[in-house]
């Protein structure tokens, strides 16, 4: 079978104050434009659908919408989750009449270890989830980190596999080696809540979401499927798009890109430079801009002259003063992960790394820190 692996939509997320719900339709819409392209047996969404717990009325209706083209009438079979921005209560309202059309979300840990059936494949369908949720389903208090539950969710996930047939994870989650941009809220401290990609190792293909960049991780089995817009300016580089994964006897997964309405851009002028029109008309001004002035001397007015061509700035600021600034975010990116703090001032102290029991008693005591917080 072949399907498409999307995730991280965020429908109603803003940048830097600007409504993004039109660009949102318009590159959803894409999506679907590709999977009737590619013919794609199902539509996987690897969760984060909304931006928020409690999403506007506006997010919520484009999302209906969505959902009553993509599955009632072009009948696309749906596989989603929850994500750490979505609240599953809100999210599991009308699921049990959902599945009639196909359309499988699931909200909460326990729903994972059933198994649907879909053509040659076992789709497991792991929604976001704390700890304590895994706990309290266990019954087991030794459980304190993410990695600890993984395991025993992995595991009692195995007991349902059907060797005839390939097994696909749906997830949301930070895996061990991926790497991030600031635009996603952090779920872990101190990497407590990343997982190690061994533990899929058992399964066919893990459709992943909650890492904004698609080239996050390079697992031959696993992948992020990254947003489908940018959602933030360390995103600048990134190529958005979705997975169409085809579930073969090796599984292969080819990705397409898609073009958003409006790019994230960096420019370098001077004042002068942007208010001529040679300039701005040979650039797209319709862009989302961080501008790097060259001038050193003030600039009366500077914004309401700018925003008059350019209307969607993010950020003006002094280009000899963007080396300083990035500098201070990678000092305060150090700060906040007490884990490596804790790592650097014992090898510094001791001249050796933790030991693995170590690093487990350092992540179980950082892990009954933040919940007691």
């Amino acid at each position: 079978m072949r399907f498409l692996h999307t995730a991280d939509w965020h429908i109603g997320k803003k940048l830097q104050g600007y409504d993004r719900i039109k660009e949102q339709k318009h590159v959803l819409s894409k999506i679907l434009e590709i999977a009737k392209e590619e013919q794609v047996d199902a539509i996987v969404i690897a969760g984060d659908l909304y931006d928020r717990s409690v999403p506007s009325v506006e997010a919520i209706e484009v999302f209906n919408q969505l959902m009553v083209k993509w599955n009632l009438n072009e009948r696309f079979p749906i596989f989603a989750i929850s994500g750490n921005h979505d609240s599953g209560i809100r999210l599991s309202a009308g699921t049990p009449w959902f599945s009639q059309t196909d359309y499988y979300l699931r909200t909460r840990l326990e729903e994972a270890f059933e198994p649907i059936v879909f053509q040659d494949a076992q789709f497991f369908l792991l929604p976001y989830f704390e700890p304590i949720s895994a706990r309290i389903y266990f019954d087991d208090d030794q459980i304190r980190t993410i990695q600890q539950a993984m395991e025993k969710v992995i595991n009692k996930m195995s007991e349902q596999f059907d060797p005839t047939k390939k097994q696909v994870l749906v997830s949301h989650f930070f895996v061990m080696g991926s790497t991030k941009s600031d635009s996603e809220t952090k779920i872990e401290v101190g990497g407590l809540g990343a997982v190690s990609g061994e533990l899929f190792e058992s399964f066919d293909y893990v459709a992943l979401g909650h890492l904004h960049n698609q080239a996050a991780l390079q697992q031959k089995n696993a992948r992020y499927s990254g947003s489908p817009l940018k959602f933030s300016l360390s995103e600048i580089n990134q190529k958005k798009g979705v997975w169409i994964v085809d579930l073969n006897e090796n599984v292969i997964f080819n990705f397409r890109e898609l073009t958003p309405l409006y790019e994230i851009e960096e420019i370098t002028a001077s004042f002068k430079e942007l208010l001529n029109p040679d300039f701005y008309q040979s650039i797209n001004r319709e862009n989302y801009l961080q501008i790097y002035l060259n001038d050193r001397t003030i600039i009366p007015n500077m914004m309401n002259q700018l925003r008059k061509i350019y209307p969607r700035i993010l950020g003006v600021e002094r280009s000899n003063g963007r080396v300083e600034r990035l500098q201070r975010q990678q000092k305060r990116i150090l700060t906040k992960d007490p884990q490596k703090l804790a790592q650097g001032f014992f090898k510094e102290v001791t001249k050796e790394n933790l030991t693995e029991k170590q690093e487990l008693w350092l992540s179980e005591t950082l892990q009954e820190l933040m919940e007691t917080e």
